[in-house]
């Protein structure tokens, strides 16, 4: 029976409390024991652009890029070089999460650590190490890794020799990197994730797959995210099989960035309208789930006239190597309207919507909404049947610790607060949950505009958005707070 007056959601005894980090916004160490540059080491903090406007912020050219490899100081704009330099203090921040009670550790392996071109038969044997000690250390601690195989971080020259995942030869060298992993790795590492946020191509197609406009001039952009995409979707099905067959025991994941939109009204062109953007946003966690393509996506490229390659042979390996779970990213909501350009719009942490009017609006433009996180996973759970993993939720605030070096945050601990308890009733309504690992842990860069000033941990970080600072690492009032949720298996919040 449904209680949304539950004030003490239950929570499974396993649940998976943690906290999630991506290697290219914390590690640090961008040109050290071998690393080569990765496509996230030549974007920067855009302080002239608006925080707001995410297409300018993603916004790059062969000439940022060039800019960016001259640039050789430590300080400056290109701060996911630095990180909150995780590579060098990773086991000071781990005794922080093991105080915590972390039980996971959401991270991810940066591909050009291993393999600093994408084209080396042999890896990188100071990164293999690297990411030994991490999981020894985390292991030392109780601390079960979450390990994501491509979190934004794949090798620049990919970018150059192969016009990124637009070319199929992506797939071998990422399944070259994959086996390494597996193989070194597997018997610390039963969960996995293959691809971040694979949907969010069509966002930030540098980002997530290599994709410079100016490798594809003359030709239709959308066909290309497409054919980058697929490219991904079969790589990715190829890695969840060689996982199950290297390392049996372990379990590979998906990741959706969730983009929850509503009709703005009940309008039936609104109802309409947020039915195919909801459609949109799950498409590629369609294929990882069921193994194929939905009609509407082939029907659709017909009617655009796209053409994207997609052998038999592909549809076979899709269908072969479909995920154990599925996991996704949880920020704001938004909301859809068939007359959006009549409306006053919002931008948030992933994309834009038109504003709605019932929920409040933070600094960043997000709509917080943790009803909607509730309604997301009994929509995903309805629809896919596989256990669910919230991999990323947070808030970004701007803090300056208080004279006695405290910080006060009280308006992450309402954040959390009201997440983690829709996520209760989530399982109240009969959601197969495994864990939480919320967004940024301790502070790190930003991914959407490259800075530390964004903060999301419950960890404060002594960095600026220009790399001054000492790095010092001091819990905020939120350590304690989500410490005692761990605790009491998230009864008391």
């Amino acid at each position: 029976m449904n209680t949304p007056h539950q004030l003490h959601p239950v929570f499974p005894d396993d649940f998976l409390w943690g906290g999630a980090l991506a290697a290219n916004q914390c590690e640090g160490a961008w040109d050290e024991d071998g690393k080569g540059p990765s496509v996230a080491d030549v974007t920067r903090h855009k302080p002239d652009v608006d925080p707001r406007d995410y297409r300018a912020g993603h916004a790059i050219t062969l000439a940022d890029i060039q800019a960016a490899l001259e640039w050789t100081d430590s300080k400056g704009p290109y701060a996911k070089r630095r990180g909150n330099d995780f590579y060098h203090r990773y086991q000071e921040d781990l005794d922080l999460m093991a105080q915590m009670g972390f039980k996971t550790l959401r991270v991810s392996i940066q591909w050009s650590r291993l393999f600093p071109t994408g084209e080396e038969t042999e890896p990188n044997a100071a990164g293999v190490r690297f990411y030994h000690e991490l999981f020894r250390a985390m292991r030392e601690r109780n601390i079960q890794p979450l390990v994501t195989l491509h979190h934004y971080e794949q090798p620049l020259a990919t970018v150059f020799n192969h016009r990124g995942w637009y070319d199929r030869a992506m797939v071998d060298l990422f399944m070259r990197f994959a086996e390494v992993c597996f193989r070194e790795y597997g018997e610390a590492v039963k969960l996995w994730l293959t691809f971040n946020e694979v949907d969010s191509i069509f966002r930030h197609p540098f980002t997530t797959a290599g994709l410079l406009a100016e490798h594809f001039e003359g030709m239709n952009m959308e066909e290309v995210c497409y054919q980058a995409l697929h490219h991904q979707l079969l790589a990715s099905a190829r890695a969840t099989r060689l996982l199950h067959e290297l390392v049996p025991d372990a379990r590979m994941g998906c990741m959706l960035t969730k983009l929850l939109h509503y009709p703005l009204t009940a309008h039936p062109e609104d109802q309409l309208t947020a039915q195919r953007t909801n459609r949109d946003n799950e498409m590629a966690a369609d294929v990882h789930v069921h193994g194929e393509y939905p009609r509407w996506v082939e029907r659709d490229w017909v009617r655009k006239g796209l053409h994207v390659e997609v052998a038999d042979a592909d549809r076979v390996e899709l269908a072969a190597g479909t995920v154990d779970f599925l996991s996704f990213s949880y920020y704001m909501s938004l909301v859809s309207a068939h007359d959006e350009g009549e409306r006053e719009r919002v931008s948030g942490n992933l994309s834009s919507g038109v504003k709605n009017p019932y929920l409040e609006v933070n600094e960043w433009n997000w709509q917080i909404d943790p009803e909607g996180l509730r309604y997301s996973l009994v929509s995903l759970y309805d629809k896919y049947r596989l256990p669910l993993f919230i991999v990323e939720n947070g808030v970004g605030i701007r803090e300056t610790p208080d004279a006695d070096r405290s910080i006060r945050d009280e308006a992450r601990i309402d954040y959390f607060r009201r997440h983690i308890r829709a996520m209760g009733l989530a399982i109240d309504d009969g959601v197969e949950l495994m864990g939480y690992t919320p967004w940024g842990c301790i502070d790190l860069v930003s991914m959407s505009t490259c800075e530390m000033s964004k903060r999301y941990g419950f960890v404060y970080v002594d960095a600026d958005d220009e790399g001054n600072g000492t790095y010092h690492r001091t819990p905020k009032q939120s350590f304690d707070w989500y410490r005692h949720v761990i605790a009491t298996n998230g009864r008391e919040l």
